[in-house]
């Protein structure tokens, strides 16, 4: 029997990157998965393609810096499946500016995204999850950033909202200990994805050659780091940040 057999995992991001590829393990898995993202047709094949390979998941399009879509995806998800008990806060985005050059509206939405969304939807889970005596496992997605900064990074806000998501992490493990839920954060190296493209594009080989390794992270690196979290087999591990960089950044 799969190991996520009967678990349902909802998955921010999940039209690309990251939070695509976390989708397709969940599934394989046995997970039924609960794909959210803006995008609906790359969601929808996103759907077609974990069915082909006899997996169960929806698409659920809902933009997460609406104050009320934390409440909709939950409500999407238990229609289709019942109450989730895994939660994957994956969806974010950089803000690619040095602090002065930052609009407000950019300012808010980055902080909407990369911490107000996983904290409404960690939240709501965690209330349905108490009210109906169940265990729940919930992993935030961080970064290298939000413990290391570099000269000219141009991206102070989105690192300060991934410190803030570890605290977040490392809080909630606390409130909702007694409750059987699990909070734990993964903070990734530089991997190759959407998110991620233009720089390596611009950058990439000057960058690639200053890593100890010669390489970037894949999303398939991340896959065993994930799949630990959400066992119930790490029970006694929660409100802890594993970082995965492949020795990317300074100690």
């Amino acid at each position: 029997m799969p190991k996520l057999d009967q678990r349902v995992a909802i998955i921010t991001g999940a039209s690309a990157g990251l939070g695509r590829s976390f989708a397709q393990v969940l599934a394989r898995e046995g997970a039924k998965a609960v794909l959210v993202a803006r995008r609906a047709e790359a969601l929808e094949a996103l759907v077609a393609e974990i069915e082909g390979e006899g997996g169960q998941a929806i698409a659920v399009q809902a933009d997460l810096t609406e104050a009320d879509a934390a409440e909709h995806v939950l409500d999407a998800a238990t229609e289709a499946f019942g109450t989730p008990d895994i939660l994957i806060n994956n969806a974010g985005m950089a803000d690619a500016g040095f602090a002065t050059k930052l609009s407000l509206d950019t300012i808010n939405k980055v902080i909407d995204l990369d911490f107000r969304a996983p904290f409404l939807l960690s939240r709501g889970l965690a209330d349905r999850l108490i009210a109906r005596e169940m265990p729940g496992w919930i992993v935030n997605l961080s970064s290298i950033g939000s413990r290391y900064y570099a000269p000219k990074s141009a991206s102070a806000l989105y690192c300060s909202c991934k410190a803030g998501l570890i605290r977040m992490t490392e809080t909630l493990a606390i409130e909702w200990a007694e409750y059987g839920i699990n909070v734990n954060a993964i903070a990734p190296g530089l991997f190759e994805s959407e998110m991620t493209e233009g720089f390596i594009a611009r950058k990439g080989d000057r960058v690639r050659e200053g890593f100890p390794r010669k390489r970037f992270g894949q999303p398939s690196d991340l896959a065993s780091t994930l799949l630990y979290l959400v066992d119930p087999a790490s029970r006694c591990v929660t409100g802890t940040c594993i970082i995965v960089d492949d020795a990317q950044t300074p100690r």
